[in-house]
């Protein structure tokens, strides 16, 4: 149990740090995609880069999306999914009456002893909202507020700041809501726990308590399901979970992969009933993650944008025998999704390095940076480091002492006073030998007078 403890905070941080990196790794793309979701959020998994948003932190009402949370603490406080059992309740079931919930068929097995794997199955496949009032009675120990605080407590922990749930089916509450953003987090989290995904990519199965007795469960997701899709089915998509309110409107969160590259699509808010109350036959949100799974796959690629072994820019460098610059190049290459069709002349990269470099350089030190962008999108920033090791010559560091010395300001005073002695010096000297001239003269004078007299 400690171990299963250890490894959940462990997971959980790391992926709360992954979610803290995905905001600089954003470089939402142009497309043509006309989306009728409220709020859209696209992440390219295999980088992190989200490529496509739309209102995306926008608080919005999530409907039974919300079961992926459900999922989350199910799967984290039951130690063996697919050996501990659960008594079907008929108390539990009735406070969904009247609700006009989507159900699993759980009525059928009241009194009966059902898996924990098995609720999971009707949680996300059939969306059964008697599956998560069951799995939350449970873990509860029979309070559902219980559960839901650990709803809340789990999605704080792992980054959902935008997030609050009333309840662990997604039936409409004013304050129970989340955003793109937030659901991309809690599915990401939910991929990696054990049967998540297989759950969420089953399309038909059946829910048996013994041979005599099952219920089908078919999927709502016909993103993935080739015989009752139509023309919503997308092989490419792996599974997910839908969701639908008439204050929610449609909402599906899914994961696509194709041609090496995997995809995460949040559409959340399609309309799903007009103004006058008529209900919308098209469902907008899987009409809009199939558009954008589309418009990726073909549109979008991976690009190295800057390579460790191609340089930046050149840097002059002083006190170099026989050189004048150093090339500088980036610490470490970097790849990005961009899109298929651009030339690498439309990659800017802005350089923050000195003026110059003074010898000696040794190869990979890191000398300043450059910030990559696209169409005005900064795509990273990297460390510039040198090419190349230059020794310094000593002559020229000789050479470069002395001028130095030359020009400091101790050398100039040193100058100015030697200067200034010589010159007091040059005016001594002269008045001195112009008192001797002077003494000189007088004595002459007083000899001649002296040789008159006799």
């Amino acid at each position: 149990m400690k171990l299963r403890r250890f490894a959940a905070a462990f997971l959980t941080f790391i992926i709360t740090a992954c979610c803290l990196i995905l905001p600089a790794s954003a470089a939402t793309f142009t497309n043509n995609v006309d989306t009728t979701s409220k709020s859209v959020y696209m992440v390219n998994l295999d980088t992190g880069i989200v490529v496509y948003e739309k209102n995306s932190a926008e608080k919005v009402y999530p409907a039974s999306t919300t079961k992926i949370m459900t999922f989350i603490v199910t799967a984290e406080n039951v130690p063996d999914i697919k050996n501990t059992k659960v008594i079907i309740e008929q108390d539990v079931l009735n406070e969904l009456l009247g609700t006009g919930s989507s159900l699993s068929g759980l009525d059928y097995f009241v009194g009966q002893a059902v898996t924990v794997y098995d609720l999971l199955n009707c949680l996300m496949i059939k969306s059964g909202n008697d599956a998560a009032m069951v799995l939350a009675n449970y873990i509860g120990n029979g309070s559902i507020q219980t559960f839901v605080d650990m709803m809340n407590k789990k999605a704080q922990e792992i980054g959902c700041a935008n997030t609050h749930f009333m309840n662990p089916h997604g039936l409409h509450d004013p304050e129970h809501y989340t955003t793109a953003q937030d659901l991309a987090v809690m599915m990401q989290y939910a991929q990696t726990l054990p049967d998540f995904n297989d759950i969420c990519s089953t399309v038909y199965t059946y829910l048996s308590v013994d041979a005599e007795k099952e219920y089908p469960l078919v999927t709502t997701n016909y993103l993935i399901d080739a015989v009752n899709g139509g023309d919503y089915y997308y092989e490419f998509c792996k599974g997910g979970k839908t969701g639908t309110t008439d204050e929610a409107g449609y909402c599906l969160c899914t994961t696509a992969s194709n041609g090496g590259y995997t995809y995460m699509c949040i559409c959340l808010g399609s309309p799903c009933v007009t103004a006058d109350g008529k209900e919308v036959e098209t469902n907008g949100a899987m009409v809009d993650s199939k558009n954008l799974y589309e418009w990726a796959f073909e549109n979008l690629e991976l690009k190295t944008v800057v390579d460790e072994k191609k340089p930046v820019c050149d840097i002059p460098i002083q006190l170099a025998w026989d050189q004048d610059t150093v090339q500088l190049v980036p610490q470490g290459s970097f790849s990005t999704i961009l899109p298929a069709n651009i030339e690498s002349s439309s990659i800017d990269i802005e350089t923050n390095i000195p003026e110059s470099l003074t010898a000696p350089v040794i190869e990979g030190n890191v000398i300043g940076t450059a910030v990559v962008s696209y169409a005005g999108q900064e795509l990273c920033t990297v460390n510039l480091i040198a090419a190349e090791t230059v020794e310094r010559s000593k002559m020229l560091y000789f050479l470069e002492s002395a001028k130095k010395i030359m020009q400091s300001q101790w050398m100039i005073l040193a100058v100015i006073t030697v200067v200034i002695l010589f010159i007091i010096y040059i005016i001594i000297t002269q008045i001195y030998n112009s008192k001797k001239k002077k003494n000189k003269q007088m004595r002459d004078r007083k000899k001649r007078r002296s040789t008159n007299n006799k």
